[in-house]
């Protein structure tokens, strides 16, 4: 069985085509990066597959179920990081931790778990508001984490991180990826990222899978790098800003 399997879906906001028949599956345990500039489609098709809305045509399934009849279910295996998101900047990184584990019903064993796989015990004492932008994206992947999910959906994770602060985070994504339990959805617009992360790779631009597969099946001589292929693709870079309609 397929881990995701998306089937047609198509998705649109008044006058605006976000996700155009999309079809897609994803393999347990595999690594994907969804590629593509700002605008390309990559957050409206993986917040359809996250269950936080819906798609107008086609189908999405998890482990063969789907989010209108098993959400219950779905929400059990699943872990997720938005592009911004927001802490009670008064609770502590311990304290933030405690709060969604106790969601799950989980106790202060697994907090102390994703603490020390995100590398936070210096800071679990800090408030969340006097975190870096580095240390906010580590705890928002802890939060994520902390379910064991099967399905982890990580959307632009490293967007406005220094270097070093990204590197760091890349080296917890691999550690999980060499661990083999986890089959992670990773939107980017950064072709290294999806180069060191990732199995296969998705091109998307206004709303259409343009290229799939593997790294080295992407590349030709005509396309030595993600970002050479994405220019013969389209005309565009991928860090480009979709322009004003």
């Amino acid at each position: 069985m397929h881990q995701i399997e998306v089937k047609n879906v198509e998705k649109s906001f008044k006058d605006t085509k976000a996700v155009r028949g999309v079809s897609l599956t994803i393999q347990p345990g595999e690594f994907v990066a969804l590629l593509g500039p700002n605008g390309a489609g990559k957050t409206t098709l993986v917040e359809m597959m996250e269950g936080l809305k819906k798609p107008d045509k086609g189908e999405i399934l998890i482990q063969g179920k789907n989010w209108h009849k098993h959400e219950k279910e779905l929400r059990k295996i699943i872990g997720l990081s938005l592009q911004e998101t927001r802490f009670t900047e008064k609770l502590t990184i311990r304290e933030t931790l405690r709060l969604f584990a106790s969601f799950f019903k989980l106790g202060e064993d697994r907090v102390n778990e994703v603490i020390a796989l995100t590398e936070l015990e210096s800071k679990e004492k800090s408030y969340t508001g006097t975190l870096s932008g580095g240390q906010r994206q580590r705890l928002a992947l802890a939060v994520a984490l902390l379910n064991h999910p099967e399905v982890l959906f990580l959307d632009e994770p490293t967007t406005g991180l220094d270097p070093h602060s990204r590197l760091d985070l890349w080296n917890i994504l691999k550690g999980l990826k060499d661990a083999g339990k986890t089959t992670l959805i990773l939107t980017t617009h950064y072709m290294e990222e999806a180069e060191s992360l990732c199995d296969h790779i998705i091109i998307l631009d206004e709303g259409k899978i343009l290229r799939e597969g593997q790294l080295h099946e992407l590349l030709d001589e005509n396309s030595r790098n993600l970002d050479e292929l994405f220019i013969n693709l389209t005309g565009k870079k991928l860090n480009e800003e979709p322009q004003a309609k």
